[in-house]
């Protein structure tokens, strides 16, 4: 009687402890602090492939992503959780579209909205204002916006932000805002750069305009230590669209950097190709030398270490005018990857 006394008192002590270290371990292993944020444009518009992605695709992407494995959220939701320090879950994806298409009402919009998955729209308003063909109106975008899609800034005229006067590009965001206000009772509190052309004369034009987030179009992985006023967005299109690409970028996680060099995404003649180096803050050291870098244009891009974490990468050549990309990634288990990436641009003349 005693031995079973004994045997059943452990039982009512360890059991619980068990039980709640297992919770832990299951929460821990479902919970995440960072996000991935997927760009959109066009939809079934083949003639603009660049910026299109196929009809077939799209449909795949959805089937993709609403497996168990993955977790579609807003993204003012997934912003907020990261600003607070407060847990995601494993594999959260935002989505994002970019001009507001006609084809994202007539094609992309029925088959998010059957498969429940939120998103935001990023709109540049003269095109609406002007009819443009091929745009929605803004009686469509009231019927969005009043389903529950978010809307996003786009600017007025969707111009190279960075060629731009502070004074220009201060009042691209004004005047948007205003018809916004004006036409969905709203005032925006994201932004998307257009082409996701960045520079810290913009970044600080668009913090003054009271934004606190705004988005390029650079690979990479959203968390607690990225710049909030360029956050990274994967983006997709027919050349680019497969699933297995979808399923590597949702599943990606974040390379944690700080020390970036250079601070401003506009280069100059003095300065192409740039001195671009970071310090690596959460791969151990031993493990740093499978990081590799990825210059768009140039291939893979040759990375000299110095001391333990300093990464600097070594370009062969200038960028060509434009918009050039560099991505680096390391890879983790179970064929994940962690990822940062940068877009800079280098203006003609």
């Amino acid at each position: 009687m005693r031995v079973r006394a004994a045997c059943q008192l452990r039982r009512a002590i360890v059991l619980p402890i068990i039980l709640m270290l297992f919770a832990i371990f299951m929460g821990s292993a479902r919970a995440a602090d960072s996000a991935v944020v997927l760009m959109y444009h066009r939809f079934g518009e083949t003639n603009y492939p660049s910026t299109n992605i196929t009809i077939k695709q799209f449909e795949a992407h959805i089937q993709e992503l609403s497996r168990n494995e993955y977790s579609v959220k807003s993204l003012p939701e997934i912003i907020t959780a990261i600003r607070a320090g407060r847990s995601l879950p494993k594999n959260t994806v935002g989505i994002s579209i970019d001009d507001a298409y006609l084809s994202v009402h007539q094609a992309a919009w029925p088959r998010l909205r059957q498969a429940k998955f939120p998103f935001t729209l990023f709109v540049a308003t003269e095109p609406v204002d002007n009819r443009s063909p091929g745009h929605m109106s803004w009686t469509q975008l009231r019927e969005l916006a009043d389903a529950g899609v978010t809307i996003g800034n786009h600017t007025v005229n969707h111009p190279h932000m960075p060629l731009l006067s502070s004074s220009r590009n201060s009042a691209e965001i004004k005047n948007s805002t205003a018809r916004f206000k004006t036409e969905l009772g709203i005032v925006p509190n994201l932004i998307a750069y257009p082409y996701g052309e960045y520079s810290l004369a913009v970044g600080k034009v668009t913090k003054q305009a009271g934004f606190i987030v705004a988005f390029g179009q650079h690979s990479g992985v959203i968390h607690m230590g990225s710049d909030f006023l360029n956050l990274p967005r994967f983006a997709f299109n027919e050349a680019y669209g497969v699933v297995h690409r979808l399923r590597t970028a949702a599943r990606s996680l974040p390379l944690h950097v700080r020390d970036v060099t250079p601070a401003d995404m506009l280069l100059k003649k003095s300065n192409n190709p740039p001195l671009f180096g970071f310090t690596v803050d959460n791969i151990p050291p031993h493990h740093l030398s499978q990081l590799a870098c990825y210059v768009s244009g140039q291939g893979k891009a040759q990375i000299e270490r110095l001391g333990e974490r300093r990464m600097e990468v070594r370009m062969a050549k200038a960028f060509r005018t434009g918009r050039t990309r560099i991505n680096c990634t390391f890879p983790e288990k179970g064929g994940r990857w962690r990822w940062f990436g940068k877009q800079f641009f280098f203006p003609s003349g």
